[in-house]
């Protein structure tokens, strides 16, 4: 988990630190990780609004997790009415957003996506998380593309950390992958043009249909940009209207200026 204090007004993430989660943490303990954490980002009396990018499923108008394959502890409580406890917040200044919502807003707001008018974001990591946005505002859809098959299968099973690794064949993880490729072993650079064909030809049929000027890939396999981009281009070249294919600009940092964008802008 990370935490931050944003300026609104220059756009810009003022300090952040990460907290580590253990999955079979206890209910107290989760909170009191998350509580603590915000506590110190707001410390000062000036930050009274309080943004946060969480991961589905989650009762994002209440603030209740309905997180139940990891952090179990976190299951069904009102974080709302637990940061607004612990921090001396009203109700109305602490919202919640997907984390690919976030990421996107941030990207849009302050980083690779501004000056677009509709944006798509992707984040590939160990799932495959997606966003849409029109004119600043976030683009609700029935169905999530993790949600959708590819090729006769879920499409995380292709399309994320671990679809590369099983490209690849060996037991290890993305970075060692991502070494090897860049020390230019064909096996590695297969693996990470294999994903970013697969990633273009699955996202083709959503960016044909929502007509972005933008898309934006984040996550951590995005830290290999350059071994992802060429393989996703051959493919997204028939997206009439993409002008831009890029990397967030704020990888680590854009989900929480999304989040303090989106808190800021619905109490401006």
């Amino acid at each position: 988990m990370t935490a931050g204090r944003v300026d609104v007004a220059a756009r810009a993430v003022e300090s952040r630190e990460r907290v580590r989660l253990a999955h079979a943490a206890s209910q107290a303990e989760v909170v009191a990780a998350i509580t603590g954490a915000a506590a110190s980002s707001i410390a000062r009396d000036d930050v009274r609004r309080l943004g946060l990018a969480v991961p589905g499923p989650f009762d994002y108008a209440s603030g209740v997790s309905r997180i139940a394959h990891k952090l179990e502890g976190l299951y069904g409580v009102d974080l709302r009415a637990e940061l607004c406890e612990a921090l001396h917040l009203e109700a109305e200044n602490v919202r919640f957003l997907n984390d690919a919502d976030a990421f996107l807003l941030g990207e849009w707001w302050a980083g690779a996506a501004r000056d677009h008018a509709r944006v798509v974001g992707i984040t590939l990591g160990t799932g495959l998380g997606s966003a849409f946005i029109e004119d600043g505002r976030i683009v609700a859809r029935e169905v999530e593309l993790y949600e959708l098959s590819f090729r006769g299968a879920p499409v995380e099973d292709t399309i994320s950390s671990r679809g590369l690794l099983a490209r690849y064949g060996e037991r290890c993880d993305v970075e060692d992958v991502a070494t090897r490729a860049a020390a230019g072993e064909d096996a590695a650079c297969r693996a990470f043009d294999e994903l970013g064909q697969a990633l273009g030809e699955f996202l083709l049929p959503s960016l044909q249909a929502f007509e972005p000027g933008c898309l934006v890939v984040g996550g951590s396999i995005a830290r290999s940009w350059d071994l992802i981009r060429p393989g996703l281009l051959v493919e997204l070249r028939k997206a009439d209207g993409l002008e831009t294919v890029t990397v967030a600009e704020h990888l680590e940092d854009a989900p929480l200026l999304g989040a303090a964008r989106y808190v800021a802008a619905d109490r401006a």
